[in-house]
């Protein structure tokens, strides 16, 4: 297993036009979830701005993070 490059994934979506619209999905989930320390909102379907209610719940992050796909640098 190799490690993952967060900087050069980080550098290769966060700044592009669907990196920040994103983002803003992932932002409003938390705001609409307000999960509590060690949690994260999971969209369910993969789609970060996908907020309808169905779509989103609350775990670990543990158990969240193991679950993305690794992104394409």
């Amino acid at each position: 297993m190799t490690k993952r490059n967060y900087k050069k994934e980080y550098k290769a979506t966060h700044g592009t036009k669907k990196g920040k619209l994103d983002r803003a999905g992932r932002n409003k989930a938390n705001r609409l979830k307000k999960p509590g320390k060690g949690k994260e909102v999971h969209h369910k379907n993969g789609n970060p701005r996908d907020n309808r209610p169905s779509n989103l719940s609350v775990r670990s992050k543990k158990a969240n993070r193991k679950e993305q796909p690794k992104r394409k640098a």
